[in-house]
């Protein structure tokens, strides 16, 4: 049996998954991955904690057909990574980049090798998943919004930093102010320092998403999906439901993206 492994090294977290070959990366089985998996980045800086990683993956999953990797991390967890699956080494190794291609999706992006390969394998993803006018959000350390035609052309996007990052950067530049929990229920207002905080961060994403829906009406391309993905997603999406905006969760984007990317790989090879 053919099997794949995938792993996402981000900013913050490396989360890794292991799937049957045979499978399509659309599917919405809440099963998917046969084996899944995250740490925080930075522990791949520790031996004893890549050691710990390794010891967990050669015991669980046996080895993959082949390994589709993305980073947006340092080249030294890369690096790190790759010294962790030595023993997995004959094993085909395959690396998403911003430059990738991929059929059916082209990119106006001006310099390619400059894209997020995160984003980029989230894009397959939503070219993957669909043919419509899409915008593709990752709600994360940095929140991204891409606007992805149904055409197959990326049209750009837009980078802000992520609700806790908007938190941290006024907690640490501003006298005074109450550590904000982002976690409570929205009222839509702040009514204490600590919820004006989160209230605005909110606000600053919903406008930033309502904008980029605007950008692509004026462009005569009406926005009928938005996909989103991130460790922040749970907290803004009642917000996006409640604004009527047609968006639907779709954990592991990334993943898919890049499952789908190996594929072309691997048949090419």
């Amino acid at each position: 049996m053919s099997s794949f492994l995938l792993i996402d090294i981000g900013n913050s977290r490396l989360k890794w998954a292991s799937v049957d070959g045979k499978r399509n990366p659309i599917e919405r089985d809440k099963k998917l991955w046969d084996h899944s998996g995250a740490i925080d980045t930075k522990l791949l800086g520790s031996k004893e904690h890549r050691d710990e990683l390794a010891h967990y993956i050669f015991n669980t999953i046996p080895a993959p057909s082949a390994i589709g990797l993305c980073s947006v991390a340092a080249e030294s967890a890369v690096q790190q990574l790759r010294e962790l699956l030595q023993p997995w080494r004959h094993c085909p190794q395959f690396r998403l980049v911003g430059n990738s291609s991929y059929p059916s999706l082209r990119t106006q992006y001006q310099n390619t090798h400059t894209l997020g390969a995160d984003r980029w394998a989230a894009l397959i993803a939503a070219r993957h998943l669909s043919n419509d006018n899409t915008l593709v959000i990752s709600a994360g350390t940095a929140t991204t919004i891409d606007f992805l035609g149904g055409n197959g052309m990326h049209y750009g996007g837009w980078i802000l930093p992520g609700l806790g990052l908007m938190r941290q950067s006024l907690l640490q530049h501003t006298a005074g102010l109450d550590v904000a929990s982002l976690h409570q229920q929205s009222s839509g207002i702040g009514l204490d320092t600590a919820s004006a905080i989160d209230e605005g961060s909110r606000l600053a994403h919903l406008g930033a998403i309502q904008e980029a829906m605007n950008f692509a009406r004026q462009h005569h391309q009406i926005i009928t999906r938005v996909w989103i993905d991130g460790g922040n997603t749970n907290i803004v999406f009642d917000d996006l439901i409640r604004k009527q905006i047609p968006v639907e969760k779709m954990p592991g984007l990334v993943l898919r993206g890049l499952w789908a990317w190996l594929n072309t790989q691997v048949t090419a090879n």
